[in-house]
């Protein structure tokens, strides 16, 4: 398959603990719960936004046809949307961004590798990606340990760079398909 067989319909990927989906305007109030903590925005680049503050306003809108991905992490236990996984700025169909965050509730307990695992897996065996790459605050030490655990190098330190809206120094990952069918082999 490919990029362009995902514009009009997104996957539902799932892992032991999650499910990884389109949210819906019947997930508003879970994503109440924990979007407009101004704790979770300390490394995000930016403050929380209005549909930060006001999740309602995620579904004000019809969704675009697009090539990119904005999932809902569902934790399978309570049935709650407990964070949000992107795959987007895609170019040429060989490269794209990844980005997620997690309610501070489900932190620390492997939640945020599984579905960033999954999401690489996704992008690696069913589009024609070829490389997938994240930047990361520097101070954001729980999020570099997920990256690398989902075998992502660090190619590179960005010194007082714009991430975002704010101004900070900060890593570049990158991982190829290539490095992702090695790690995979060694695996099995």
């Amino acid at each position: 398959m490919s990029l362009n067989d995902y514009i009009k319909q997104k996957p539902i990927l799932e892992t032991e603990h999650l499910i990884l989906r389109m949210m819906t305007v019947e997930d508003v109030s879970d994503l109440e719960e924990w979007m407009p903590n101004k704790e979770l925005y300390q490394y995000w680049g930016k403050g929380p936004g209005k549909a930060d503050k006001n999740p309602k306003l995620l579904f004000s809108s019809p969704n675009k046809a697009t090539k990119s991905f904005h999932w809902g992490i569902v934790h399978k236990g309570d049935n709650k949307v407990i964070g949000e996984m992107w795959v987007y700025l895609i170019q040429n169909n060989r490269m794209a961004k990844v980005a997620f965050r997690l309610s501070d509730k489900y932190h620390q307990q492997g939640y945020a590798t599984e579905a960033l695992g999954e999401t690489v897996r996704f992008c690696f065996e069913k589009t024609e990606l070829q490389r997938l790459w994240s930047d990361v605050d520097i101070r954001n030490i729980p999020s570099c340990r997920v990256m690398e655990k989902c075998y992502f190098t660090k190619e590179g330190k960005i010194r007082q760079g714009k991430m975002v809206s704010t101004w900070c120094d900060y890593y570049l990952y990158g991982i190829l398909k290539h490095d992702y069918m090695i790690a995979e082999s060694f695996n099995k």
